[in-house]
């Protein structure tokens, strides 16, 4: 992207943007050598929320890292559990039931447009536009609503199982999943109506932090910001997973990749998120949504208290865990910034040996100098929040 050059001279000066400053929610260090207002250079730290999550999961059984990976993206963590679960069954060589895949489908894509929402809510915020926020943190409390109906808790909920889900949906839970789902067309229609034609908002998106299909593809950037540059890969549709081949939905692409690119693709997933769902409850199979395995997946409460073979199990699987074989594996999904994929090294022992993720907002973010490059300071921050960094899954 060529630089502006401004036609008077004027003495280059570096401010220093974050940690502590609103747009980047004590997480974030952005470096910008500023020519008057004309962004010349960028440099970004990244670490102020590192917690060692990688480390973590080496020192503890497979299935207690399900509540850590929650905390990585947690603006949609029970899709995050859920790649955890997915993940480890690869590599012992399980299958969820039909059931708990279609769940997993259902509160994953709630987590999505969850995720979505609070993106465009949050990024219109930092333009000036709070109504916005108001409309879409509504729909993230009434999901929240949900999850806590699901499985006890509203944020990190610790739902997800290796061979399946906790627990079946309560009685009534997928009516008012429905209501929910209905409720978002109204909301969106009016958070459109606000911005889509509004002078201020396309002078802030449109050509602004342009991450183009070249750059993207060699930032190995996925997610919304590589569909807004025209690419459609998805994870879903490339290497389906939880049934997701057997669904109907479309991957929305734009052409420009910029800001107002970014808007409208995330826009367009919250539809196809609400068609996946809508598909979901219509064809949900009967039958269990845990996977009968005692080898890696703790027997019923009723066996465990009632018969020797039950405790047994449970002692096992408490004492020792399960124990995939040796060797490299990785497995992704599609998250709510792009690839969420986990890379597991295992030496036949109860502990993962070595545990890497490959995180969206990584490779996201590290494009983020660049595209600045040339925009002036105020479309930094237009930017950054159309790209969507979550600083735990950036920083681990």
């Amino acid at each position: 992207m060529s630089t502006k050059v401004n036609p008077i001279p004027t003495e280059r000066l570096v401010v220093n943007i974050g940690p502590s400053h609103p747009i980047t929610h004590g997480t974030l260090r952005i470096q910008m050598e500023l020519d008057g207002e004309t962004i010349v250079n960028a440099a970004c730290e990244i670490g102020y929320l590192h917690r060692g999550f990688e480390k973590a999961c080496e020192n503890v059984f497979y299935e207690q890292v399900v509540p850590y990976a929650e905390r990585l993206n947690y603006m949609s963590p029970v899709y995050n559990s859920a790649a955890w679960c997915w993940t480890v069954e690869q590599m012992l060589g399980i299958e969820a039931p039909p059931r708990a895949q279609a769940i997993r489908v259902i509160v994953g894509e709630l987590a999505r447009m969850m995720d979505h929402t609070v993106c465009i809510g949050t990024n219109l915020v930092d333009l000036g536009a709070l109504t916005n926020f108001f409309y879409t943190w509504n729909f993230r409390e009434l999901v929240y609503d949900l999850m806590e109906e699901l499985a006890g808790a509203r944020h990190m909920v610790n739902y997800p199982r290796i061979g399946g889900v906790a627990a079946d949906l309560p009685d009534g839970w997928i009516e008012k999943a429905l209501k929910t789902v209905d409720d978002i067309g109204p909301m969106l229609d009016d958070v459109k109506g606000l911005v889509l034609k509004n002078r201020i908002f396309l002078d802030r998106t449109v050509g602004i932090g342009v991450i183009d299909r070249d750059m993207a593809m060699s930032w190995g950037v996925t997610g919304p910001v590589l569909r807004a540059a025209g690419v459609p890969y998805d994870v879903r549709k490339a290497r389906p997973y939880w049934g997701y081949e057997n669904y109907d939905f479309e991957v929305p692409v734009a052409k420009n990749g910029d800001t107002y690119d970014r808007f409208m693709v995330r826009f367009a997933e919250i539809e196809q998120s609400r068609r996946i769902i809508r598909q979901a409850i219509e064809k949900l199979p009967d039958g269990p949504v845990l996977l009968d395995d005692p080898r890696f997946v703790r027997p019923p409460k009723e066996q465990v208290y009632n018969t020797m073979e039950g405790l047994i199990a449970h002692f096992k699987l408490v004492m020792h865990g399960a124990r995939p074989p040796a060797g490299d594996f990785y497995a992704s999904v599609e998250g709510g910034n792009g690839e969420l994929g986990f890379y597991v090294v295992s030496d036949g022992g109860p502990r993962a040996w070595r545990v890497r993720v490959r995180p969206p907002c990584f490779q996201n973010f590290s494009v983020f100098p660049h595209a600045i490059r040339g925009q002036m300071l105020a479309d930094a921050v237009a930017t950054l929040g159309s790209i969507n960094i979550i600083a735990g899954e950036l920083d681990r």
